[in-house]
């Protein structure tokens, strides 16, 4: 698990931006005097009308259908217990940015200063109004069943308390592709629950739902197991009472095939773990530290299956894959309940998502070579961004087929917009940052301009997010100075070009780069004191893996030394400078935005396949469209002809391609054009988009991410000699660690 000091976890809370981690963010514009009149009064008095006329017009007029209440008292906060309401709203809004994070669902937290079950009830049926759903969170047993049955009979919108169901639901899935990999049929098995609280009382029930014989589940609270002699236990767990002489954990476990721990650290002794069935399931899901830790298991009982909560094992049980994708599907299509159908419909839809292929984005986001079904996989990833596409379609069709959706969807439509909703760049920014870091932070990425600000705070979350290893060229005192002033806990490597002790041996091995191209040594010696020479040269030298420079600098003052050092890429001639470009949450690929003022047709076919080799690596089926203000020999002219001959050469190049042209901007985006006009077309819906000549290039990414608001990253460099890449002038820091992870990418690919 991450490690991370107490102050690390109050400066995040506090200091990054603004205090705590939600906000409110307006979604139309109020830019001018008319907008607000629309937003407030009078405009505002339209859809008040038509909501008193028709409630369900809140879901088209407000945020009601894509908002939910995060509500606790703060009597069972995580592991920590009951500490009140206010010391839960860190929690709460962790909940709140996890279902936004996940499945773009609003939160607005709700700390309810009240533990009498009666009122906590009023106090949510007051504000339900607001919400399209509720979610009860860290409200201790055996009040939390109370409040949540008694809710549900009363409000027409869902209600889930987390902590009962979340847990159940991702456990389940977990059993069912355990079981099948053991070959035990789940009306033949034997469960032992530890504990009886919230969470062990639902995943026993959803056990018994999806087949376990209630008289083959025995369950145990802190006094032992509830059998048929004990008194004072409360209506919950009496439905679990068994008639058995056992009555310990050491006798409830012999022979028992399955175990599932929701109770303390360490209990489950591995003695004990002996005496199970042959293949026993363990899930030991106390946090932080489990009730046994899967190394003492397995020593004990190679052939056991093992799960917990903790993300440094596999198989880890997170209700990260429940929760936020179970109200996606259920606002989605207005369900007033999250029922029994709809839990089953998400265990089963995990289950059969862990049998998938599992996408290299993932495994590279785990620093994992290899990650498939078996005893170590038998739970999706937590940051599989699949769950979404898999399991909020499962919950609307579950509600739609259950009968408590008021809204009717075409699932496949819906699995469309689910990917859509993962776009604005977020899903392209992870990937990168996820490829990034399977190196394991062990790329060295030199930053010229080590004395700004900027680069020192982006090379700070270089290596606190394991990135890559950071180098700064600069005056030491300077950037410590500066490190001090920016309160970073930080210590980078530092070089001063001016005076390191390598700088002799980088001039002589420039001088020798360079002598037969008007370079002496005295020369070489001056030229190296500069950090955008000196940056390519430690490269050059291996003291460096990659190079990120042009915040302060001009483009070309990046780019020409290094090419005088690394030149360009074996086999090819030209550098080109890509951008993705999300749009509406896809992305494109615009090329050649930088480098090339006025490429030849030959020069444009060689763009193009750097490009589309680009689009390859952040997992873009490239479709190949060269842009012109023709279609396809509508408008002969020099300049369409010289893009058609490139179509031509392209074809002949790479056959591996989908590639066609020369075609019109909306022609090679729109598919229905295509359809309609030129359906001999090997390319409709384009995504790597080749233009004529620079201007047109960066014309077009510069107006589409001003005017379009779209997101662009980049530039990208592609065909140089070596791991070189440029920022922007202004760039924030945000970007700054994007393009440094582009450049650890670039590296590890010339591994």
């Amino acid at each position: 698990m991450s490690k991370f000091t107490r102050e690390e976890a109050l400066e995040y809370h506090r200091l990054k931006g603004k205090p705590g981690k939600i906000a409110v963010v307006p979604t139309k514009p109020m830019d001018t005097a008319r907008e607000l009149s629309l937003a407030y009064s009078p405009g505002v008095a339209v859809p008040v009308e038509d909501i008193a006329e028709n409630a369900a017009d809140a879901y088209e007029y407000t945020s009601k259908g894509n908002l939910v209440a995060v509500v606790s008292n703060g009597t069972a906060i995580l592991g920590l217990g009951n500490l009140g309401p206010l010391a839960s709203k860190p929690v709460m809004e962790g909940k709140g940015v996890l279902f936004k994070k996940f499945a773009d669902v609003d939160v607005f937290d709700i700390e309810v200063d009240e533990t009498d079950v009666e009122e906590v009830i009023k106090i949510v049926k007051a504000i339900a109004p607001t919400f399209g759903g509720i979610n009860l969170e860290d409200i201790k047993a055996p009040e939390c069943f109370e409040i949540e049955t008694r809710l549900k009979k009363m409000l027409d919108i869902p209600v889930f308390h987390d902590d009962q169901h979340g847990t159940a639901i991702i456990s389940s899935a977990g059993l069912i592709n355990a079981l099948e990999i053991i070959d035990k049929k789940i009306e033949d098995i034997k469960v032992v629950v530890n504990g009886a609280g919230a969470s062990a009382i639902s995943c026993s029930k959803l056990a018994i739902r999806l087949g376990v014989k209630k008289e083959n589940l025995m369950m145990l609270d802190s006094r032992g197991v509830l059998h048929h002699e004990r008194e004072g236990l409360n209506k919950y767990k009496k439905e679990f009472v068994q008639e058995t002489d056992r009555r310990t954990l050491a006798d409830a476990v012999v022979g028992a095939d399955v175990f599932y721990g929701l109770s303390v650290a360490g209990v489950l002794k591995p003695e004990m773990v002996k005496t199970m069935a042959k293949d026993p399931i363990i899930f030991a899901m106390a946090n932080p530290t489990p009730e046994i830790m899967p190394e003492e298991a397995l020593a004990i009982r190679p052939d056991c299956i093992i799960a917990t909560g903790r993300s440094d094992y596999p198989n880890q049980v997170n209700n990260v894959l429940g929760f936020p994708f179970i109200f996606r599907g259920a606002l989605d299509v207005r369900a007033s309940a999250i029922n029994e159908e709809m839990k089953i419909a998400a265990v089963k839809a995990l289950a059969e998502l862990a049998k998938e292929d599992v996408p290299d984005s993932v495994l590279r986001a785990y620093n994992k070579e290899v990650m498939q079904f078996g005893r170590e996989y038998i739970i999706p990833a937590a940051m599989d961004p699949r769950v979404l596409l898999w399991e909020a379609p499962a919950i609307a069709q579950a509600a739609m087929d259950s009968g408590v959706a008021r809204k009717t969807i075409d699932i496949e439509e819906y699995k469309k917009e689910l990917a859509f909703r993962q776009g604005k760049g977020a899903r392209m920014h992870h990937l990168i940052m996820n490829k990034a870091k399977s190196s394991g932070g062990t790329k060295r990425i030199v930053f010229e301009e080590g004395e700004e600000p900027k680069i020192i705070r982006a090379a700070a979350r270089v290596k606190d997010e394991g990135i890559g290893f950071p180098i700064l060229l600069g005056n030491k005192e300077r950037i410590e100075t500066k490190i001090k002033e920016l309160a970073l806990d930080f210590e980078p490597k530092i070089i001063n070009p001016r005076t390191c002790e390598e700088c002799e041996g980088y001039a002589q091995a420039y001088f020798k780069l360079r002598q037969r191209k008007g370079r002496t040594l005295t020369m070489s010696r001056k030229v190296m004191r500069f950090s955008n020479v000196f940056a390519p040269m430690m490269v050059y030298m291996d003291a460096a893996d990659a190079v990120v420079s042009g915040l302060t600098y001009d483009y070309p003052q990046v780019i020409r030394p290094a090419l005088k050092i690394h030149h360009t890429a074996e086999g090819t001639e030209h550098v080109a400078g890509l951008y993705i470009m999300i749009v509406d949450g896809r992305s494109y690929i615009f090329a050649d935005t930088t480098m090339n003022m006025d490429p030849s047709a030959e020069d444009l076919v060689e763009i193009a396949s750097l490009a589309a080799d680009f689009a390859k690596t952040v997992e873009i089926a490239p479709r190949v469209a060269f842009l012109s203000f023709s279609n396809f020999g509508s408008t002969p002219h020099p300049h369409s002809k010289k893009v058609a001959k490139a179509v031509k050469l392209m074809k002949e190049k790479r056959p591996d391609l989908a590639v066609d042209g020369e075609m019109q901007a909306d022609t090679a985006v729109v598919a229905d054009i295509i359809d309609k006009r030129y359906p001999f077309s090997d390319v409709k819906d384009a995504n790597v988009l080749i233009f004529p000549s620079l201007d047109a290039a960066n014309i077009s990414y510069k107006l589409l991410s001003r005017l379009g608001k779209a997101k662009a990253i980049g530039p990208i460099l592609v065909g140089m000699g070596a791991p070189v890449h440029v920022l922007q002038t202004g760039d924030e820091v945000n970007d700054i660690v994007e393009i440094a992870a582009v450049a650890v990418m670039d590296a590890m690919s010339r591994d």
